[in-house]
């Protein structure tokens, strides 16, 4: 005689060995304690620039980092970041921030490079060099002279692009640039499969060398870096660390609730360290 097993039993079973790691990981609930709302960044307008990483759609979280940061920080979040999106639409992103509040905006975080590192953006360089006359010590003299190439073919032309127009559009503001985290293996569909970082790039570059140009690019714009790549602590390249990606055998790119709650505590330090704006005339 066979024995009936009831259809809740199986379906209980197949939750237990497939579901629950398919389930999206709920938003981390914060305590008081961890929160620093009287820090200078509470009520601030911030206004975030991106990637899939940041839009508002939540792509692979059911919590971003920035809406962890409005609570942990109070501060007031205006998010432009859009899936897919590389350096040349940082840009256009910050067109319409300036457009939409003009400069009604006490600080602008930028968090994007993964996607140019994905579609084999060359790197480039910052400066053309030239040769200029110039006065130095009431003598004419011929020196090297650089000047900013700015474009939107190159990884460096595409930073130049969006700095200078932030730079110029918002001198009082504080610009943050934050580099990419480490990328895992994604695969959204049979035509968009991602290797992970271990593969290099159709420029033979790995994606750290994005990260090491964001870092220069902070320099040459004196502008803060927040290094994720170096502090989130987020390695999708370790087996236990699924815990804080999508989805463990399609998704080890996107951050879930919890690896977005530990960037921003990561980012939230970083930022206690550093002024939220500056004075306004």
């Amino acid at each position: 005689m066979k024995q009936f097993i009831p259809y809740s039993y199986l379906l209980f079973l197949s939750i237990c060995f497939n579901g629950f790691a398919q389930q999206p990981a709920p938003k981390v609930a914060l305590s008081t304690e961890e929160k620093t709302l009287n820090s200078q960044w509470q009520g601030k307008k911030v206004a975030f620039l991106g990637d899939s990483m940041t839009d508002k759609r939540r792509v692979g979280t059911t919590y971003v980092y920035w809406e962890y940061l409005t609570e942990l920080l109070g501060i007031e979040p205006f998010v432009y970041g859009i899936s897919g999106n590389q350096w040349n639409h940082i840009y256009k992103q910050a067109e319409k921030l300036q457009s939409e509040k003009g400069s009604d905006i006490d600080a602008i975080i930028i968090f994007a490079g993964t996607n140019d590192y994905m579609h084999n953006t060359p790197i480039g360089e910052f400066f053309s060099e030239t040769t200029k006359q110039t006065n130095f010590n009431g003598k004419e003299v011929s020196r090297k002279y650089r000047t900013p190439i700015i474009n939107d073919t190159t990884f460096c032309g595409r930073i130049n692009k969006a700095m200078s127009f932030l730079k110029n559009k918002y001198p009082k503001q504080q610009i943050i640039i934050m580099t990419p985290i480490h990328r895992g293996y994604a695969k959204f569909n049979d035509k968009n499969v991602q290797p992970d970082e271990n593969y290099c790039n159709e420029q033979g570059l790995y994606v750290e060398s994005y990260v090491e140009i964001l870092k220069k690019a902070a320099a040459i714009w004196t502008v803060p870096v927040i290094d994720l790549y170096s502090t989130s602590g987020l390695f999708p390249m370790a087996e236990s660390h699924a815990q804080y990606f999508s989805k463990k055998d399609t998704d080890m790119l996107h951050p879930n609730a919890v690896g977005d709650y530990r960037l921003a505590k990561t980012i939230q330090y970083q930022l206690l360290a550093l002024p939220s704006g500056f004075v306004k005339q």
